[in-house]
């Protein structure tokens, strides 16, 4: 019999590091898919929750956070599309301009949770804004991509064009906020075991047999 293992994976749709993060759980997961049943929760965190509607110059925004230099900011690049590369999922840097507002994707990914698809939207988020570039902010992106895993694009619009969702969205911000998570991502085995950063598969592995106890 499979051991029952929850995992909360905290993170946000434009977070790079968040992208390595899920592919390498899910590469440890999948060599572990014999042993373990692993119930996967993604929750919202923001990283720039005040964003403005259009978004900022991502190399402008970046320097005025962390003071990064252009030629640090081109190593970090060429780090993340590396790490990437290595775990099967594409950083288009010359597609991804501009960072954006999230909180709407949140409450999708929110709703999509309820539909037994959020892996599959998640996912395909994450491809939306680090592949092809796309604007995780923009409705009819947000509605076009629901779509494409199967999420009906009429329900996406109406919770778009509503708050619904927005305070289960921030009441699990402030939760996991209040608890310690302040960067992402931040994945949480059984509600007690933490793992920060986008870890190298095997590190997920490791833990989850210690966690799941096979």
């Amino acid at each position: 019999m499979k051991k029952q293992i929850k995992i909360d994976f905290v993170s946000d749709v434009s977070c790079p590091w968040c992208a390595i993060g899920l592919q390498s759980l899910q590469t440890a997961l999948d060599q572990l898919g014999g042993e373990l049943d692993a119930q996967l929760t993604f929750q919202p965190f923001e990283l720039n929750p005040q964003m403005v509607a259009e978004g900022e110059d991502i190399l402008e925004h970046l320097s005025r956070k962390y003071g990064s230099t252009p030629a640090q900011m081109e190593a970090a690049q060429d780090n993340i599309r590396n790490r990437g590369a290595a775990l099967g999922f594409t950083f288009a840097m010359d597609k991804r301009s501009r960072i954006y507002n999230t909180f709407n994707a949140h409450r999708l990914l929110h709703w999509a949770g309820n539909e037994g698809k959020q892996v599959e939207l998640k996912k395909a988020l994450l491809k939306a804004y680090f592949t092809d570039g796309e604007n995780p902010s923009d409705t009819a992106v947000l509605v076009r991509v629901a779509a494409s895993v199967g999420l009906d694009a009429a329900h996406a619009q109406a919770i778009l064009d509503s708050d619904e969702y927005a305070q289960e969205v921030r009441e699990h911000e402030r939760f996991y906020q209040q608890h310690g998570i302040n960067s992402v991502p931040a994945i949480i085995l059984n509600d007690q075991h933490l793992i920060s950063g986008g870890q190298p598969p095997e590190v997920f592995a490791q833990a989850l047999r210690q966690v799941a106890g096979i």
